[in-house]
């Protein structure tokens, strides 16, 4: 499915220490729409439904719903930290074209 990064892992789990209500992991999909076609959506998850894909790195649990799951195959979540700023990034093999903010498959 797809992967996180350990400097990825490791942010995660300083943002899901700070949360004040119980969150079991952070969720990634696809949402429809964008210059590009789809773009991505990442949230804090209180909880998994059944249909879910999970994945576990660095002690984070990570979400993907069934229809997302297979734009996300082969992607990759990092952290970056830029002169520009610094925050989550996809790459994704299955992404065709991108812009700024979105991509298409």
């Amino acid at each position: 499915m797809l992967t996180v990064t350990e400097v990825a892992s490791r942010k995660l789990s300083e943002i899901l220490a700070q949360q004040p209500e119980p969150v079991v992991g952070l969720r990634v999909h696809i949402v429809p729409g964008g210059c590009s076609g789809f773009s991505y959506g990442m949230s804090l998850a209180e909880r998994q439904e059944e249909s879910d894909w999970v994945g576990e790195f660095g002690g984070i649990r990570v979400l993907v719903d069934p229809e997302s799951a297979p734009f996300l195959e082969g992607a990759d979540i990092d952290f970056v930290e830029t002169i520009q700023g610094s925050g989550f990034t996809v790459r994704n093999p299955n992404a065709v074209k991108s812009c700024g903010c979105r991509m298409t498959f």
